[in-house]
C-alpha cells in the first residue's frame, strides 16, 4: 500500500466520528493493559481485605468472597481478555485472508472447494460448536485461542474473497498478467497490498467478536479457571452467590460494563475503517 493511499485513509478516518470515539476507547484500554501493574492498587491474586467488603476508599470496587481486590482484578482482566481476543482474531484473520485471497484469485475448482469449506463453517450452529470444542479441548489460554480461531475465520475469508474478485479484473492487475507477471508477483505487489486495509478492518471486528465469545465461554465455566479475565470474574461472581449477598453491584456490573465498552470500541473503529476503505459503505450505518 502506497504512502499516499495510507495518508488518504487516515485523513478520511479522522473525519468519521464513530472512528474517533472507537479509537479513544481503545487507547484507554491499551493504556490500562500496558500499565496494569503500575495502576493496579493491589496484586489481584492476594487477599487484601475481608470477604464481600463493600466499595470504600481502601477498595474502590470492594472485594470478592475471599478478600481479593475487585478493581485490581478488573484492571488485570483487561490484559487477559483483550490479549486473548486479539491473538485469536489475528490467527483467524490470517487464515481468512489466505483462504480469501487464494479462492478469489485462483477461481475454478479451488474457489469452489474453499468456499464450500467456508459455507460449512458458517452454517454449523455457532453456540453448540463453541461449547463442544471448548469442553473437548479443556480450559486453557491457548485452547481458547484455538476454539475462537476455528469459529470466526470463515466470515473474513468470504469478505476478502469478494474484494479479490473485484481486484483481479482491474486494469493494472490484468496488465500485469498479460505482460507475463508471475502469480506470486501479482499477489504480493498488487492484490495483497490492496486488501490489507480491509483485512485490518476485519481484524478489529473479529477482535470484538472474540472478546464476546471468550467472556461467554468463561462465564459458562469453559475458560481458564486460574486466569483473571472479565469472563472468569463473572463466572466466579455467579458461582459464589454475588446476587444473594448483594455484591452483584460491584462484582458483576463493572466487568459487564467493561466488556460492553471494549466491544463498542472495536465495533466503532472497525465499522469506521470499513467505511473508509470502501466508499460504497458510507452513509449505510
Amino acid at each position: 500500500m502506497s504512502t499516499s493511499r495510507l495518508r488518504e485513509i487516515l485523513k478520511t478516518f479522522r473525519r468519521n466520528p464513530l472512528g474517533v470515539v472507537g479509537v479513544s476507547i481503545l487507547c484507554a484500554f491499551l493504556f490500562v493493559t500496558v500499565f496494569a501493574d503500575v495502576i493496579s492498587p493491589y496484586d489481584p491474586y492476594e487477599r487484601v481485605g475481608k470477604p464481600f467488603e463493600k466499595p470504600s476508599t481502601t477498595h474502590l470496587l470492594g472485594t470478592n468472597d475471599i478478600g481479593q481486590d475487585l478493581l485490581s482484578e478488573m484492571i488485570h482482566g483487561a490484559r487477559i481478555s483483550l490479549g486473548l481476543g486479539f491473538v485469536a482474531a489475528t490467527i483467524a484473520m490470517t487464515i481468512g485472508t489466505v483462504v480469501g485471497v487464494v479462492a478469489g484469485y485462483a477461481g475454478g475448482i479451488v474457489d469452489t472447494i474453499l468456499m464450500r469449506m467456508v459455507d460449512i463453517v458458517l452454517v454449523i450452529p455457532f453456540l453448540p460448536l463453541m461449547i463442544l470444542l471448548a469442553a473437548l479441548l479443556g480450559p486453557s489460554f491457548w485452547n481458547l485461542v484455538l476454539v475462537l480461531s476455528v469459529i470466526i475465520w470463515a466470515r473474513p475469508a468470504r469478505v476478502i474473497r469478494a474484494q479479490v474478485l473485484s481486484l483481479k479484473e482491474r486494469g493494472h492487475v490484468v496488465a500485469a498478467r498479460s505482460t507475463g507477471g508471475t502469480v506470486a508477483h501479482i499477489l504480493f505487489h498488487h492484490v495483497i497490498p490492496a486488501v490489507l486495509p480491509l483485512s485490518l478492518a476485519q481484524l478489529i471486528l473479529a477482535t470484538r467478536t472474540t472478546i464476546l465469545i471468550e467472556a461467554s465461554l468463561s462465564f459458562l465455566g469453559l475458560g481458564d479457571p486460574i486466569s483473571k479475565s472479565w469472563g472468569t470474574i463473572l463466572y466466579y461472581a455467579q458461582a459464589r452467590s454475588a446476587f444473594l449477598t448483594g455484591a452483584w453491584l460491584w462484582w458483576i456490573l463493572p466487568p459487564g460494563l467493561l466488556i460492553s465498552a471494549a466491544v463498542l470500541g472495536f465495533a466503532f473503529t472497525g465499522y469506521a475503517l470499513e467505511e473508509t476503505v470502501n466508499p460504497r459503505l458510507r452513509g449505510r450505518r
